[in-house]
């Protein structure tokens, strides 16, 4: 950068180098990268712009600018990404949580609280195990909460997010990925939330368990268009949580046909997936005869995102 120039200075020197670079949001980049380097909130960061930049800063904000111009996503640099209005640690071992993921999150309690009216806000046991060796969580008390899993959890978004927001469900985990679980673990920590983690692919760890509401948010890019994917996405997120295989589709299809693993099928199963892919998750879910209905859920963008099911008709 050049000598002796201000924070509004870097900042458009920055966005006018990661413009030349093919970077998308160049402005945005940059302030978030500067806002990270100066330890400043986005206020203080207003509030800062005319100031000289402070030269003990120099050397890591051109390393930030430099790895953001090569491709890598911001929030890797910065090292964690909101989700549901909490921070999460995200390493290039987990997918970078996205802002569609919390209509799942809000698709799953809505439906929750439909079938199970004041339970997801139970008074319920909520401590983690302690015994050696161990990672349960204790046992159950009178007034059961809710047990839920979610499959491939990545950085743990989702589970922390269920965790937090909803006393009332018992939390597990899994992925196939120890590097990943190791940074969801980090996250419940850090937000203080009792969730129980399984090494295991998809539905195995939970062979025998009586699951209530089952979650995923699976890899859904067909391998063969990962290589035209943007390459912030292509180049720096971890490949095993992007190659859905031919079609996109095989880890939905595995999981349905393991479902027969669990004690019984959980009354609610929500997934999110790819763009095109909604009607075929959704006919999957049908043919499976467990779940009385089948909603589709579009994000923001009017994408059929989310596929929910739901089966309202069983009675206790």
């Amino acid at each position: 950068m050049t000598a002796k120039q201000s924070i509004r200075g870097a900042f458009a020197e920055a966005s006018s180098f990661l413009t030349q670079c093919g970077v998308m949001e160049p402005q945005r980049n940059a302030q978030l990268l500067l806002e990270h380097v100066l330890g400043l909130s986005s206020t203080a960061y207003y509030m800062a712009l005319p100031e000289l930049f402070p030269e003990e800063f120099i050397t890591a904000w051109e390393d930030a600018v430099t790895r953001k111009a090569a491709g890598e996503p911001a929030q890797y640099i910065i090292g964690e990404q909101e989700f549901y209005g909490l921070l999460f640690t995200v390493t290039p071992s987990v997918l970078i949580p996205r802002p569609e993921t919390e209509l799942l999150v809000e698709a799953i309690l809505q439906q929750a609280e439909r079938l199970w009216p004041g339970r997801t806000v139970a008074s319920a046991n909520r401590d983690v195990a302690t015994a050696a060796g161990t990672n349960e969580l204790a046992p159950l008390v009178a007034s059961e909460p809710l047990v839920v899993a979610d499959i491939g959890t990545g950085s743990g978004a989702i589970a922390v997010t269920l965790a937090s927001q909803a006393s009332g469900l018992r939390v597990y985990a899994s992925d196939i990925s120890p590097e990943a679980l190791r940074v969801a673990e980090r996250n419940a920590a850090r937000h203080g939330a009792a969730v129980a983690f399984r090494e295991g692919n998809l539905l195995a760890p939970f062979a025998g368990m009586a699951l209530d509401i089952l979650v995923s948010n699976p890899p859904y890019i067909p391998a063969d268009t990962i290589a035209g994917l943007q390459r912030e996405v292509r180049d720096f997120e971890p490949r095993l949580a992007l190659d859905g295989g031919e079609d996109g589709l095989w880890p939905y299809r595995i999981m349905i046909e393991q479902i027969d693993l669990l004690e019984a099928p959980p009354r609610i199963i929500g997934f999110e997936l790819g763009m095109g892919q909604a009607m075929d998750v959704a006919d999957m879910l049908r043919q499976a005869g467990h779940w009385s209905e089948i909603i589709i859920v579009p994000d923001l963008a009017g994408i059929d995102r989310h596929v929910i099911g739901v089966d309202s008709l069983f009675e206790l």
